[in-house]
């Protein structure tokens, strides 16, 4: 079973959104996008309307920087 996370674990949101999508430059996504794929993660228990713009740019950057990290 996955590890449950919710919004506050950008870093794993992150790394998990670095494995889906290896291919995908994170700073090219529109927020609401990414706020669809975080959503679908597996053990995703958020609440999906607690998401700010603030809580989606953390994700965003702590997914471009695994996506660094891969390059």
């Amino acid at each position: 079973m996955p590890r449950e996370i919710e919004w506050t674990d950008s870093e794993e949101i992150g790394i998990q959104l670095q494995e889906k999508f290896p291919d995908l430059d994170p700073l090219t996504i529109r927020f609401t996008d990414l706020h669809k794929y975080v959503t679908e993660l597996p053990g995703f228990i958020g609440d999906p309307a607690k998401s700010n713009e603030g809580i989606l740019e953390a994700i965003q950057m702590a997914w471009y920087e695994e996506f660094k990290d891969a390059q």
